[in-house]
């Protein structure tokens, strides 16, 4: 066998497992964005639907400031089963893929190695940890007149699933 081709190969899996590290740590990062949006409703009717939209999504009224127009919701999201399960499979399947290259180079090594895959379940455990957190939605809305119509300006600061699922369910465009 090629003396060259081990050593790239763990060299190759080595990088891989830095990416699966690097993913698993990405699964938990704060995906916040600011968005504006607009609705053809004024604004007493939507915000009456804004404030209905995020009651059915389990948030509650955290402050209001009247001077501003602007409302805030917070809600606990929870960790996803899913996510979880899967992030631990991943690391398991890396560790396993990695045990297998430090086999061949280094045998006596094949045992210990092959034990790390015992720790693949903290993935998933910190993946559940840290994604169980409190979330904001800042919602600060304003009337724009134009000749022929009345429509409501909103500006969104959320998580982007959030922004998203607000944006198909309230049927929202996006702001100029």
């Amino acid at each position: 066998m090629d003396t060259a081709i081990l050593p790239s190969t763990f060299l190759l899996t080595l990088l891989l497992s830095v990416g699966l590290f690097f993913f698993i740590r990405a699964s938990t990062k704060d995906r916040t964005e600011i968005v504006q949006l607009v609705s053809e409703q004024d604004e007493v009717a939507l915000m009456s639907q804004l404030k209905e939209y995020f009651r059915s999504r389990s948030y509650r009224v955290a402050a209001v400031d009247r001077e501003q127009n602007q409302v805030t919701f917070e809600g606990f999201v929870r960790p996803s089963w899913f996510l979880a399960i899967f992030l631990t499979l991943l690391a398991a399947t890396g560790i396993v893929c990695l045990s297998l290259v430090v086999y061949l180079l280094f045998p006596r090594l094949s045992t210990v190695v092959l034990a790390m895959v015992m720790l693949s379940p903290l993935s998933g455990l910190f993946y559940w940890k840290k994604s169980g957190r409190l979330e904001k939605v800042s919602l600060k809305v304003e009337t724009t007149q134009s000749e022929q119509t009345s429509s409501s300006r909103i500006t969104v600061v959320a998580h982007r699933d959030e922004l998203s699922e607000l944006q198909r369910t309230l049927q929202l465009k996006p702001g100029k």
